[in-house]
């Protein structure tokens, strides 16, 4: 990338709900030397947004550039060094833009939860990205920097301590908050993307979908997101029951691509799922599989409404809609803890916790986007030399984890 680019970051849809929390934090967390733009398809909107946020965006530029105008993104690529994105669903809005990013060997980051999405940018912009040496990144919120970032680092610790390769390994979620309008949208979309094409479906199904060689894939057989079971299978310290964590079928996917884009240095017996904590009331059992159940018939229902106009209606008026959000009282009180159980070959066993305060998917995803975003500015020189469709962990590992350790985030591991 050219070092005479005219930004460091433009954040592109600054005018939505997350977009203006990214912006709002980026304001404490940006060094002031960091020229930042924000964007969106309409100026007086953006004029609005700048001067709610006050005299730390002052002197941000604006630039206006529309999701669907080509050229538009195209000039907003080359004028900066990276594009972080809230402009979802990614599979409706979010392709040109990363076009625009792996032609002109922009960095980008985004929030998506969308396989069918990163499947798409893999096919048709994974080899331009890596030609121009764009680092393209999906899934910098809550989901996925958690998850991609516990399992690195378990990897990282296990080599440090000569401990062998990761085996079995699970992901615990425990969390406050809600679920976004626009995570709702986003699988809205994935549905009738699947309405239109069944085939997409295996996307969805396969938990190596977004393997970057799938002759490479790890020998250990069909994996599931799908979980029912006591605490205690997982770890013996544990108590209480488990079942599906609602994000497992995407963050899975991205951690099972990390590992491949790193060269399966996680182990060719790496297994990798994701549970939530569904605690240890006589009632935990019906709770942990309400989990499980619940995901199933919510993707089923949006499924088959989605496949006729009557039904994208009803969707329409009885679901959040993108771009609206909690109060700032609800946001702040919100926390996640994941804590991740590792086996590994030699006997060694591990736990991995990531922390942190505000609502997953509002606030503490803005501290998760925004601090991605300055990393793949600002922190070129201490990132894995990697380019093209890549995940967190794959395209800035110790150098992310250490910025968020910063931010007040809490990322730890422990050996068993």
């Amino acid at each position: 990338m050219a070092d005479n680019r005219e930004f460091d970051l433009i954040l592109f849809g600054a005018t939505g709900f997350v977009g203006k929390l990214t912006a709002e934090y980026l304001i404490g967390a940006a060094p002031a030397t960091a020229r930042i733009a924000l964007a969106g398809r309409s100026l007086d909107k953006l004029t609005r947004v700048r001067s709610e946020l006050g005299p730390g965006a002052a002197d941000w530029a604006l630039v206006v550039a529309d999701s669907t105008d080509q050229a538009a993104l195209n000039a907003l690529a080359a004028r900066t060094k990276v594009v972080v994105t809230t402009v979802g669903p990614y599979l409706r809005y979010g392709l040109p833009l990363v076009a625009a990013c792996a032609e002109a060997g922009t960095h980008y980051a985004d929030l998506t939860g969308e396989p069918l999405f990163i499947r798409e940018a893999i096919d048709k912009y994974h080899d331009q990205a890596v030609a121009t040496g764009a680092k393209i990144v999906n899934s910098c919120g809550y989901d996925s920097i958690p998850s991609d970032l516990s399992v690195y680092q378990l990897y990282r610790r296990s080599v440090a301590d000569n401990a062998g390769e990761l085996t079995d390994t699970t992901l615990i979620a425990s969390l406050k908050g809600g679920v976004s309008g626009g995570t709702i949208d986003s699988g809205r979309a994935m549905m009738e993307a699947i309405a239109e094409d069944s085939s997409k479906a295996a996307v969805l199904a396969h938990p190596y979908s977004l393997s970057p060689d799938k002759s490479m894939d790890p020998d250990v057989g069909r994996q599931s997101d799908q979980a029912l079971q006591r605490a205690s299978s997982i770890d013996p310290s544990l108590d209480g029951w488990v079942g599906t964590f609602v994000m497992a079928a995407h963050n899975t996917k991205i951690v099972r691509r990390s590992n491949g884009l790193l060269g399966w240095v996680y182990g060719k017996n790496f297994r990798y799922r994701e549970v939530m904590n569904a605690g240890k009331s006589p009632f935990a059992p019906l709770v942990a599989a309400g989990f499980a159940g619940g995901i199933v018939a919510t993707m089923t229902a949006g499924a088959l409404l989605s496949r006729i106009s009557v039904g994208r209606k009803l969707l329409d008026r009885v679901l959040p809609k993108p771009g609206t959000g909690p109060s700032e009282k609800a946001r702040m009180s919100g926390w996640f803890t994941m804590k991740t159980y590792a086996n590994t070959t030699s006997g060694a066993k591990y736990v991995a916790t990531f922390a942190g305060q505000g609502d997953p998917g509002y606030q503490a995803t803005a501290v998760l986007l925004g601090e991605a975003g300055l990393c793949l500015a600002l922190d070129t020189d201490s990132q894995p030399e990697l380019a093209g469709i890549l995940t967190p962990a794959s395209a800035m590992g110790d150098a992310l984890t250490d910025r968020l350790r910063a931010a007040g985030m809490t990322i730890d591991v422990d050996r068993g």
